[in-house]
């Protein structure tokens, strides 16, 4: 049985169509889920794609995070259901308070988009499975508000819990604290990073293929592979 991987789109995302040509690439079923629904559909993890929702109003995902399907996946994620968020995704749990810190302006208030390296820190998430630690994913980066930052304290417990998912392998053109690319929850059960796996799934779309594992990677942890 296929898994179902839920795919949401907000007011002003763009990825929600990259996104769920991924998990169809990867063997999953994808299933569009709006931000007004209050029903996940019996999906067994949920995507936060990328664009600007709600126009970015306010904070970069504010105004998402008080969507109802938002209510819903915080609730399913608090229950062990795996989730990622992908650049304004990422944004998103933030402001849900799914993850730590916050992605804030770039150090150069710059706009970046380039081909991006990135080193697997921890290769034990229910994302990031089939990867070894210290292994170079290449994917594009894009974003504007895209520097994580913390306070000190998370910084290190980030550090000491082993909950920093990617760093940057180069190095972090938006200033982002530790090079911090991407988190996790304590339960490595939610994701979060800037750049986009969902742009390197096919070599005549995309760099690599290397975003592709991840996708693969929760499909194992979902279906106990």
């Amino acid at each position: 049985m296929a898994a179902r991987i839920g795919v949401i789109t907000f007011p002003g995302t763009l990825d929600e169509g990259d996104s769920a040509r991924a998990v169809e690439y990867a063997g999953a079923e994808a299933v569009e889920l709006w931000h007004g629904d209050s029903d996940l559909q019996n999906v067994d993890a949920v995507v936060v794609p990328g664009g600007f929702s709600y126009g970015d109003y306010l904070r970069c995902g504010a105004i998402a995070s008080h969507a109802p399907v938002m209510q819903e996946v915080v609730a399913a994620a608090q229950e062990g259901m795996p989730v990622l968020g992908i650049c304004n995704g990422f944004q998103i749990l933030t402001e849900t308070g799914l993850l730590p810190g916050a992605l804030t302006r770039n150090q150069d208030r710059r706009f970046i988009c380039r081909v991006q390296p990135l080193e697997v820190a921890n290769a034990e998430t229910a994302w990031t499975n089939r990867f070894n630690q210290g292994d170079i994913m290449t994917v594009p980066l894009k974003s504007g508000e895209g520097r994580y930052v913390a306070e000190p304290e998370t910084l290190k417990m980030l550090e000491d819990d082993g909950r920093v998912v990617f760093r940057y392998a180069d190095t972090a053109l938006n200033g982002s604290a530790n090079d911090i690319a991407g988190v996790c929850s304590a339960n490595g059960r939610v994701v979060g990073l800037m750049p986009h796996p969902e742009h390197a799934i096919d070599t005549m779309t995309g760099p690599t293929e290397d975003g592709l594992i991840m996708f693969k990677s929760v499909i194992d942890a979902v279906l106990g592979a």
